[in-house]
């Protein structure tokens, strides 16, 4: 049996109108403190918007901010934040690049300029619980996380592409579709994070299983003791994953879990 089930949020434990089932969740949590295991969030989302999904299940933790940020209600276990050296020459270089919405995500909040048109704005609240509207990105008093880009969605493999050249040692693009880019730290992801989780609960990575269904859950659906991909992952994952589940849409995590959880 694992130790600790992980799980991305948005196209794998939510519906597309980012709802789950809560009852049947409640139901396989008991049964997860029962036996021992932690449930852990893992996603590329802001850590105050997670938790507005998880407020009656306060055990959660969460791998927030593609693993740069791990936390639960009480404890911070690690926090990973690019150089201040590093953030100007990678806002430089993003700004080249034409057709990009550009959010700086820091610890205490996310950031968004003025200038944004408001329908951008409007979008990134749902996601970004914390975010405030700067004149400029300047000097920002936090400790930035990651870059999040919104660009065209058909428009999304060559401009990752173009990020790959552009931002060599600096950063690192990773997509999870539909034109919504993070750029993150070297060496920072999903699976680096449930890593050093791991290291705080003496938990391995072969001990943990994973959901998951695009480009930002390949590292962890890759390390872990079991991934599971989405029926509507992507190919990659779908590629990378040891086995599948059904779509998020019909739940297919919960569904997984309640096999996982009722196995002798």
């Amino acid at each position: 049996m694992f130790k600790l089930i992980a799980t991305d949020m948005d196209g794998t434990f939510l519906r597309d109108d980012m709802t789950y089932d809560r009852d049947f969740f409640a139901t396989l949590h008991e049964k997860m403190q029962a036996q021992g295991i932690q449930w852990v969030v893992a996603s590329g989302n802001q850590y105050f918007q997670l938790t507005s999904f998880f407020e009656a299940f306060p055990d959660t933790i969460y791998v927030a901010e593609n693993g740069a940020y791990i936390r639960d209600a009480n404890k911070v276990y690690a926090l990973s934040s690019f150089e201040n050296g590093a953030i100007q020459p990678i806002l430089t270089k993003l700004t080249s690049i034409p057709d990009l919405k550009i959010l700086v995500c820091g610890q205490s909040s996310a950031y968004a300029l003025k200038t944004t048109d408001a329908d951008h704005i409007a979008t990134a609240r749902q996601y970004y619980k914390q975010l405030r509207l700067v004149d400029t990105f300047d000097n920002l008093d936090d400790r930035i996380l990651k870059f999040a880009i919104s660009c065209p969605p058909e428009k999304t493999a060559a401009i990752v592409a173009e990020m790959r050249q552009l931002l060599v040692g600096l950063g690192e693009p990773t997509s999870s579709g539909h034109g919504d880019i993070d750029i993150i730290q070297p060496g920072m992801n999903k699976a680096a994070g449930l890593a050093t989780l791991g290291r705080h609960l003496n938990i391995q990575l072969a001990d943990m299983c994973a959901f998951g269904d695009g480009g930002n859950d390949l590292e962890m659906l890759r390390e872990v003791g079991l991934g599971v991909a989405m029926a509507n992952a992507t190919p990659a994952v779908l590629a990378v994953a040891d086995t599948t589940t059904k779509s998020n849409q019909e739940q297919g995590v919960l569904q997984f879990m309640h096999h996982l959880l009722s196995e002798p």
